[in-house]
């Protein structure tokens, strides 16, 4: 290091290839990785509540989606928008310079000195006897070496802010303790071949347990962890039954990871972060010991490696047990941590969903309108936004959409459990004061296809009216979006 350098913020020079540990930190990290396997939930942080009691209530009108300009609406109702506030409490610091305090900068400009030192030092090679650089490292044309992370070079441009402000704030802006935790993550991707991983073939096996749909309302990309897929025990077999086999899962895990985060945007303002849903449903139970050690293995690996990865962490269809493990854990996490869980019950897994990811983008089997780019549903994709409104207990309510001139109207609703009637009509704007049936009032049980659609062609100026009857004694979620189609003259 030179030697006008502070040393409050230069760390000791070590052995080129060697594993720094730094002192003792909170235990934030640890549970802020991504893709971060079922280990923990707290009923403090919980958001089950009882269904609400019945309540007649009169008939009422709402209105659908921002409609095309053929179409007018009456009686407008907002969506769902009233998060409680433990759901709130985090919020995503801001990557931009500008908005990073006095301290914070001090930092983040000491960092960069010591990441340029290191890389003058090569400090980032993984032996001083090693005949080939780290596979990260790579040559620009001139006695210079270009050092990448995520395929994004060092100390190029303002990318670098963004990548070393997820180190400072993994150590709490603890210069030191960043620096060693970004040269030891330098070692580990030489060490596990990286850069070779990434392309490597490892098979669609797994395509099921994790996957990538759509994304959050802050433009997150939304990464689903379906642990009930190991249910299938010739998967779980397959995957766990012995070490060689736990480490392929392992490589694959990293695998997906890699390459979701080199489709991120690193420049400050943009979306660097992923939002992960883990669906709990018929997950293996704690005594799965195989399954135990794959997760704390990976756990390891991520927390030491992947810091700041995850804007939210949303647990569904939570089991009874899991409450049991968040609560043991919990008072050994910091608040910052326990801010970005959420916990939703198999009953409010689809409510709990929307406050954060638009049911266009939520797929079928979560309640959402998604059916991820089949020919299900050829009128509509996750471009086409969905309202979504609450039908109280023991109410019939509608929605009323007004068309201004003669058209093709196409429609898609869904109610989140069925278990209501649903009808349609038009209502022509005539003196006759007649109406067209489109619909005849019909039982949907929670069997029944989830999705309905329809569409009817207008001659006639008017209005057409969509009424779900919700007979049951808990309230229902009602999404729809409509789309219309000018009639040549």
């Amino acid at each position: 290091m030179a030697d006008d350098k502070p040393t409050s913020t230069s760390p000791e020079p070590a052995e080129q290839g060697t594993l720094e540990v730094p002192p003792p930190s909170s235990p934030v990290a640890e549970k802020e990785t991504p893709l971060s396997p079922p280990l923990i939930l707290t009923s403090k942080e919980s958001i089950f509540s009882p269904p609400s009691p019945p309540v007649q209530e009169k008939e009422t009108t709402f209105s659908p989606p921002p409609p095309p300009s053929s179409t007018t609406v009456v009686s407008p109702e907002k969506p769902i928008t009233n998060i409680p506030e433990s759901m709130i409490s985090f919020k995503e610091e801001s990557n931009r310079i500008k908005d990073l305090s006095d301290l914070e900068r001090t930092s983040l400009t000491e960092f960069k000195q010591l990441v340029q030192e290191a890389i003058t030092n090569k400090e980032f090679y993984f032996s001083s006897n090693s005949e080939e650089p780290n596979s990260e490292i790579k040559s620009n044309g001139s006695n210079h070496e270009e050092i990448l992370i995520w395929g994004i070079p060092l100390l190029k441009d303002e990318r670098t802010d963004v990548i070393l402000l997820k180190f400072l704030r993994a150590r709490d802006f603890k210069v030191k303790d960043s620096f060693i935790m970004l040269k030891n993550t330098f070692l580990w991707r030489k060490a596990f071949s990286i850069d070779d991983l990434v392309d490597e073939d490892l098979g669609d096996d797994l395509e099921k347990v994790v996957f990538m749909h759509g994304y959050d309302q802050e433009g997150h990309p939304v990464c689903y962890n379906v642990y009930g897929e190991f249910q299938d025990k010739e998967l779980y077999q397959k995957t766990f039954s012995d070490e060689e086999k736990r480490t392929r899962f392992l490589k694959w895990r990293i695998q997906f990871l890699e390459r979701s985060i080199r489709k991120l945007d690193f420049r400050p303002g943009g979306v660097n972060t992923i939002f992960q849903v883990s669906d709990l449903k018929n997950s293996p139970g704690p005594g799965k010991r195989e399954l135990r050690l794959a997760t704390k293995q990976a756990l390891q690996l991520l927390q030491d490696n992947y810091p700041e990865f995850v804007a939210k962490q949303v647990f569904i269809n939570v089991p009874w047990w899991y409450m049991a493990f968040y609560s043991m854990m919990s008072p050994f996490m910091t608040q910052r941590t326990k801010s970005k869980f959420v916990f939703a019950s198999p009953a409010r897994t689809a409510e709990t969903l929307f406050k954060y990811v638009g049911p266009e983008h939520v797929p079928i089997q979560y309640g959402g309108l998604s059916v991820d780019y089949c020919d299900c549903n050829p009128e509509f994709t996750i471009d086409d936004p969905a309202a979504v409104v609450t039908v109280k207990p023991t109410t019939k309510q509608t929605v009323e959409i007004i068309v201004n001139e003669k058209c093709m109207i196409v429609w898609e609703l869904r109610v989140v459990g069925w278990e209501v009637s649903y009808s349609a009509e038009y209502v022509p704007n005539n003196e006759n004061n007649y109406t067209i049936n489109i619909q005849k009032p019909k039982k949907m049980a929670a069997t029944d296809e989830p999705v309905l659609s329809h569409r009817f062609k207008i001659n006639e100026l008017g209005k057409l009216l969509i009424s779900i009857d919700n007979p049951t004694s808990k309230k229902k979620m009602l999404l729809y979006r409509f789309k219309v189609d000018p009639l040549s003259e």
